[in-house]
C-alpha cells in the first residue's frame, strides 16, 4: 500500500515528477473509513447489518491506487534502476511499520481475552513470539500457528494480508508485468476483471470479503482481489488523458465515502446483488475516482493541509489500528454494550488510531526511513 505520489528517490535518479495530492487525501480517506468500518463490524450480527457496510472494499481502493502510483513512479525509470535496487526502495517504504504494526499487535494480544477470543490467556509466550517473528517478514503464518481463533495469515495484525498480496503484485510487476505492452497489459485487466466479477456475483457470501488465510479458497479471493485493481491502476497510469476537474478532493472523497458506505445490496435472498456491486465498484468507479482525482488541482494552504496529513497517516493507520479494533471488539463481546454506551469508547479507539498513527509516522517511520536511506546510498 503506497501512501505517497511521488516520485521516491533511487540511488541514481531524483525525484521531478509532480505530485499528486489529490489521491495522497483520497487514500487517506478511504483509510479513515477503515477505521470507521472496523468498529461498526464489533457490533454487527452478518454482512447484512453491517454499518459503513462496504468498508471493505477500500482495499480494493487501496490496489488500484498503488498499481497507479506503481507506474507513475517507476515505469520510465527502469533504464537507470535494477531490480534490487526496486526492491530494496519498496522494503524501505512499506517494512518498518509492517515490523511496528506487529510489535503494537503483541504488545495489547494478551489484552485481548474475552469471549470473541478465547484461550489467548493460554497463547504461550514462546508461541506469541514466534508469531510475531514470523509476522514481521510478512510470510504467511501457518494455521498450526493461528494464536487468535481466526485463522489469519497475520493474527496480530490482521490488515497485513493485504500488504502481503501488495508485496507480491510488487514482484509481479518488477518480473514481468512492467515489460508489457499496453494491449498485452490490456488483456491481462480484462481476464482480472472478468474473474473478479465472476468470483463477486458466485461468492456464496455475496461479496469479495477475504482473502486473509492460509488456504486455497482464501490465496484465491486474495489474489482476485489483487490482480484486477492492482493492474488496473497501472494501466490507467499508461493509458488515461487526465481532464481539469474543479473540486476533485471533494467530490472523489463524497463517491469514495459513498461506496464504502453503501447499505447492502439486494438482502439475503439476492445474494448475487451486492456481489454485483462490488465488482462494478472495483471495475467502474474506482478507476472513475482515481481518474477524477488525478485530474484535479488542490488550490490553498487548508486544502493542501488537509490532502498533506490525509496522506501523510494513510498507511501508518491501516497498518497499526487493528490492534487496538481487536482490543475495542473484545470489550463489546465481554459486555455488551449498547450503541449509545459504546459510541465514546469507539470515537477514543477512532481518535486513538489517529493519534497512534501520526506519532508512528513522526517517532518512528520517517526516522527509521531515514535511515535505511542512508544505509543504501552508503552501499551502492
Amino acid at each position: 500500500m503506497e501512501t505517497q505520489l511521488r516520485s521516491p528517490a533511487t540511488p541514481t535518479t531524483p525525484s521531478t515528477k509532480p505530485h499528486y495530492a489529490i489521491l495522497d487525501g483520497l487514500r487517506g480517506v478511504a483509510a479513515l473509513m477503515v477505521v470507521a468500518f472496523h468498529l461498526c463490524e464489533a457490533h454487527a450480527t452478518s454482512h447484512l447489518d453491517q454499518v459503513i457496510n462496504h468498508g471493505y472494499l477500500a482495499v480494493d481502493f487501496f490496489f488500484l491506487l498503488s498499481g497507479f502510483v506503481i507506474g507513475y513512479a517507476y515505469d520510465d525509470r527502469w533504464s537507470s534502476m535494477t531490480l534490487r535496487d526496486f526492491f530494496r526502495i519498496r522494503l524501505i517504504r512499506l517494512q518498518p511499520l509492517v515490523v511496528l504494526g506487529m510489535l503494537i499487535g503483541a504488545a495489547l494480544f494478551y489484552f485481548q481475552d474475552s469471549p470473541v477470543f478465547p484461550g489467548i490467556g493460554q497463547v504461550p509466550g514462546w508461541k506469541l513470539l514466534l508469531v510475531l517473528a514470523i509476522g514481521c517478514t510478512l510470510l504467511p503464518v501457518p494455521l498450526s500457528m493461528d494464536v487468535r481463533g481466526w485463522h489469519e495469515m497475520h493474527p496480530l495484525n490482521g490488515p497485513g494480508w493485504s500488504l502481503f498480496y501488495e508485496y507480491l503484485a510488487n514482484l509481479l510487476y518488477a518480473l514481468g508485468v512492467r515489460k508489457f505492452s499496453r494491449p498485452a497489459l490490456t488483456a491481462l485487466v480484462v481476464l482480472a476483471g472478468a474473474a473478479l466479477i465472476h468470483f463477486a456475483v458466485s461468492s456464496p457470501a455475496g461479496d469479495v470479503v477475504g482473502g486473509w488465510s492460509l488456504n486455497p479458497t482464501q490465496l484465491r479471493v486474495g489474489f482476485t482481489r489483487m490482480l484486477y485493481p492492482f493492474f488496473a491502476g497501472l494501466l490507467l497510469c499508461r493509458v488515461a488523458t487526465l481532464g481539469r476537474v474543479k473540486h476533485a478532493f471533494l467530490w472523489c472523497s463524497l463517491l469514495l465515502i459513498l461506496v464504502l458506505a453503501f447499505p447492502r445490496v439486494g438482502g439475503a435472498n439476492d445474494l448475487w446483488l451486492n456481489g454485483l456491486y462490488d465488482s462494478l465498484s472495483i471495475v467502474i468507479l474506482f478507476p472513475l475516482v482515481v481518474w477524477l482525482g488525478a485530474s484535479g488541482h488542490i488550490t490553498g494552504a487548508g486544502p493542501t493541509r488537509l490532502c498533506q496529513f490525509f496522506g501523510d497517516i494513510s498507511y501508518p493507520i491501516y497498518i497499526t489500528h487493528y490492534p487496538l479494533i481487536y482490543t475495542y471488539t473484545a470489550w463489546v463481546s465481554a459486555t455488551k454494550p449498547s450503541w449509545q454506551q459504546a459510541l465514546p469508547v469507539a470515537l477514543l479507539t477512532f481518535g486513538a488510531a489517529v493519534v497512534l498513527a501520526y506519532a508512528s509516522l513522526k517517532l518512528y517511520d520517517e526516522p527509521v526511513r531515514r535511515w535505511l536511506r542512508g544505509q543504501l546510498v552508503a552501499t551502492t
